[in-house]
């Protein structure tokens, strides 16, 4: 009898434990917990903002920046050595991208010391790789900001927390606690969560940008060759 008894308890406790268990029961959504961050996540979602447009414009402007034709350093070198100069820069003109506005620099400079139109179409670059790198410090400032307000989020949030704990009077609800603890680290997971976007992104964004000074190198130094062969 008592052996019935005992499993009897046994098996109401685990249809007890199945119904607490049951999937569905006590699920929190994804609006919700961006909601329960507290005020710290406006920042995060800010910086979240900021990284995904920087990353979206830097990608629209190296994929038009890299659109010089293989062939253009060809017709430039045809051009150059027929004497026609002039429709050399009109071509340089019709592509407007770094690569073809170095050229046309150079292309300017023709009757100068090769030296003088070396430094020229430096100038050029330093100027265009300025511009390809803009905007790229802001998303390294993202990467690494984000997770620290995170963190001073959940802090701030376990902070409250604690001081709502020390309030009540008597026995202390673990929900009430928990529930504190939980809403504070939704700020460090969305601060990770937005450091790791934007770090990343910076890194895919200057892989591209080195790409990209590496080709304009190369073409300045083979215009250089075409202008000593002429």
């Amino acid at each position: 009898m008592m052996l019935l008894q005992t499993l009897s308890t046994d098996g109401n406790m685990m249809v007890d434990s199945l119904a607490i268990m049951e999937p569905g029961k006590g699920d929190i959504g994804l609006l919700d917990l961006m909601i329960k961050g507290g005020y710290m996540m406006i920042p995060l979602y800010a910086l979240f903002v900021l990284a995904i447009f920087i990353f979206v414009e830097k990608i629209i402007t190296l994929r038009k920046a890299s659109k010089s034709p293989k062939y253009l350093m060809d017709q430039i070198k045809i051009l150059v050595q027929g004497g026609q100069v002039e429709k050399a820069k009109i071509l340089c003109q019709q592509e407007q991208t770094p690569v073809a506005n170095m050229i046309a620099k150079g292309l300017e400079r023709i009757g100068s010391p090769l030296k003088n139109i070396e430094v020229a179409i430096e100038n050029v670059g330093k100027i265009e790789i300025y511009k390809l790198e803009k905007n790229l410090n802001l998303m390294a400032t993202v990467s690494g900001a984000a997770p620290m307000i995170g963190f001073l989020g959940t802090v701030a949030g376990m902070i409250r927390a604690f001081i709502g704990v020390a309030q009540e009077e008597g026995m202390v609800s673990p929900k009430l606690l928990s529930t504190g603890i939980y809403e504070a680290m939704i700020t460090t997971a969305t601060g990770l969560v937005v450091g790791i976007i934007a770090y990343l992104g910076y890194n895919y964004l200057v892989t591209q940008v080195s790409k990209l000074v590496h080709n304009m190198e190369y073409t300045s130094i083979e215009f250089m060759d075409i202008l000593q062969e002429k």
